[in-house]
């Protein structure tokens, strides 16, 4: 009896953030599964070159460095993803900074909200735009998808995070584009959807995560009683641009162990 696959063979995946953490799990696991992935990074180019060699290199795997803060970076980092690939499949939005410290709204300064919005926000906008314009354009193979794009939100999109709210509003904002867009791209057969993790094992959260001060807080939040391994989230992200979830759109996927319900 033949066993399952989960093959996206000959596919060409842009992911964002790819470097580190979330973004190196979705990586491996789009090499895996026999995609030809570009990611970007902005200063870990050791981590970027060592994941490179890893899956094979050359035409198969790319990385590229690029700022991620604009638009025009965004849209950047897709023409030069499809220099590197021929095409655009799927594009996968990881990339993000979340402020560590606490900064409540009466104390943040302009800087930092402004800072965070571009990152989280202002870059995506041009990243999407850039990606839409070529799946619209390049050769559709005939019964397929044009293309598949995923955003990476959070919990603290959908119930909001205290002293956190500039992080908070650009990932709540993620969640009301994956909406908007499938509206409006479904019907192109350009499938949108977006994955909300909660706390995971990262380079981002470790501050948090290691402070005694915190830790006990966020572990009491989750019914799982623990956080999420990065390859736990890029899981669910390499699921919906499978042939496996063709009839999902513009869905928020959950990845949280619970968290959401109860926190």
């Amino acid at each position: 009896m033949a066993g399952v696959t989960l093959s996206l063979e000959g596919k060409c995946v842009l992911i964002t953030g790819g470097s580190r953490g979330i973004g190196a799990a979705a990586v491996r696991l789009f090499r895996e599964s026999g995609a030809r992935v570009a990611f970007s990074y902005r200063t870990a180019k050791d981590a970027a070159d060592t994941l490179v060699k890893g899956l094979g290199g050359g035409r198969d795997c790319v990385a590229i460095p690029q700022e991620l803060a604009t638009a025009d970076q965004g849209r950047a980092l897709v023409e030069e993803s499809v220099r590197a690939l021929g095409r655009i499949d799927a594009l996968v939005v990881n990339h993000g900074i979340w402020p560590p410290h606490d900064a409540p709204i009466a104390k943040m300064d302009e800087a930092q909200w402004r800072q965070t919005l571009g990152v989280n926000l202002e870059s995506v906008f041009g990243l999407t735009q850039a990606a839409v314009t070529h799946m619209q354009r390049q050769e559709r193979i005939p019964g397929e998808p044009a293309g598949h794009i995923v955003f990476v939100s959070s919990t603290a999109g959908q119930r909001g995070e205290a002293n956190h709210a500039d992080y908070a509003v650009t990932k709540g904002a993620l969640i009301s584009l994956t909406k908007s867009l499938s509206s409006e791209l479904a019907p192109q057969g350009i499938y949108v959807n977006c994955v909300a993790p909660g706390w995971v094992e990262t380079d981002m959260s470790a501050a948090a995560l290691n402070d005694p001060a915190t830790s006990g807080k966020i572990f009491a939040t989750i019914p799982i009683g623990r956080v999420a391994r990065p390859m736990e989230v890029a899981g669910p992200i390499f699921f919906l641009c499978t042939p496996y979830a063709g009839f999902m759109s513009g869905e928020i996927v959950n990845v949280n162990g619970g968290a959401v319900l109860v926190g």
